[in-house]
């Protein structure tokens, strides 16, 4: 690859539509209709860049070494580029190798008609960390579908981005339409007066979209909690198991104040994920916004405080109390930092950690997080003393009863 300056850089986007994926005579993604409504989206937005770029659209393929060759070019340019595929994801059964099924591709012909996913990584492996990103709109045959479940990942590439979504075989897809999650990646791109990061379209694009339980999502919420952590973006996938659909947590909007810059308050669409029971989805979005108040406003910010209580009652919805405690406890600590310790802000969110605590049934978790929860309501002089009675009390308790360890 050469070292071109910026000015003499060039993008490239590659849309590459696969076979359908269909059950039951009903189509469950429609690659060609994506691509197409993918394709109308200006490419400056696609790739967040002003530079030159080549677009190349690969749709009807039925040769998997014609979708290398343009797989190949496209690594090979010098500026930022989009891999798009969509389609159906089957396997190899002799080998035990994932592929994107092309048109024509069969289950007896996949060795020889299909695209071997590893090409996709050893073709973009060369590249530099930072202009590469791979969007994913797939279903997932029978065939592919274990071995998903058995790697619990997607990976492209180590110096890629990758973003979207593999829905599990089995479920009645939307027909010969665009598919939920690629369409609010469009939308968002339209609405947003500012073009949100890739990381921000792809959180809500989850949140918007209708996607079957057990979804593999890419990254999921672990992963994005993890990114958001460190700071670092994420590249690989990991999987939103079917339970974890069912966990998860949701804001109390009429308290909080959203960032200004996007044209939405998300604040509602998080409330009504998480109270519809879709409560990974709901973190993973409410994850996406408090990165971007921290890029924006600063981790310490009220903005940022603001997200940390909206992921605390979100975690308490989903019912892991042991979060929504730290979250809380948090919370107390960092608006210490800058009010006064009979605030009421900073006495309700004491209350929201102790209230969350107590409600923790794993005695060894409450163990763990009692002593630092005492601690912390002792610096609160004005609060009612009876908290302090309650959690000294129910700590005592449960150094009582070792055998509920």
């Amino acid at each position: 690859m050469h070292n071109l300056g910026l000015g003499e850089q060039r993008g490239h986007v590659l849309l590459i539509a696969g076979d359908a994926a269909v059950r039951r005579r009903g189509v469950q993604v429609a690659p060609s209709a994506n691509v197409a409504a993918l394709g109308v989206v200006p490419v400056s937005g696609l790739l967040n860049s002003g530079v030159p770029c080549d677009t190349t659209y690969l749709d009807g393929a039925r040769d998997p070494n014609t979708v290398l060759m343009r797989l190949r070019t496209a690594a090979a340019t010098s500026g930022p580029l989009l891999v798009y595929l969509s389609g159906r994801l089957t396997a190899d059964r002799r080998g035990n190798r994932l592929h994107l099924a092309l048109a024509g591709t069969t289950a007896g012909s996949v060795r020889y008609t299909a695209l071997p996913w590893e090409w996709l990584g050893t073709e973009l492996a060369g590249r530099p960390a930072g202009l590469t990103t791979v969007l994913l709109d797939l279903v997932a045959d029978k065939a592919a579908w274990p071995l998903l479940q058995q790697y619990g990942s997607l990976p492209a590439s180590p110096s890629a981005e990758v973003y979207g979504v593999v829905c599990p075989p089995g479920w009645q897809g939307a027909g010969l339409v665009v598919s939920s999650y690629t369409r609010a990646w469009i939308d968002q791109l339209r609405a947003s007066p500012t073009r949100p990061t890739n990381l921000q379209l792809h959180a809500l694009a989850v949140g918007a979209a209708t996607l079957p339980p057990g979804s593999l999502v890419l990254p999921g919420a672990r992963e994005l909690a993890m990114a958001s952590s460190s700071g670092s973006v994420p590249g690989q996938a990991v999987p939103l198991p079917g339970e974890e659909r069912g966990r998860a947590q949701a804001p109390q909007p009429a308290q909080q104040t959203a960032p200004a810059v996007l044209p939405d308050d998300p604040r509602p669409h998080i409330h009504s994920l998480a109270t519809a029971g879709r409560h990974a989805e709901a973190a993973l979005l409410a994850q996406a916004w408090e990165q971007y108040v921290h890029q924006t406003h600063g981790p310490s910010s009220r903005e940022a405080l603001d997200w940390v209580e909206i992921r605390a009652d979100l975690a308490r919805m989903a019912g892991d109390f042991r979060l929504a405690t730290q979250l809380w406890s948090g919370a107390v600590r960092t608006r210490l930092g800058s009010q006064a310790p009979d605030a009421a802000d900073v006495h309700a969110a004491a209350a929201g950690a102790l209230y969350c605590w107590t409600q923790l049934k794993d005695a060894g978790a409450a163990l763990e997080t009692g002593p630092d929860l005492i601690r912390l309501l002792r610096t609160l002089p004005a609060l009612d003393p009876r908290h302090l009675q309650l959690a000294q009390h129910r700590l005592e308790f449960l150094h009582r009863e070792p055998s509920r360890r």
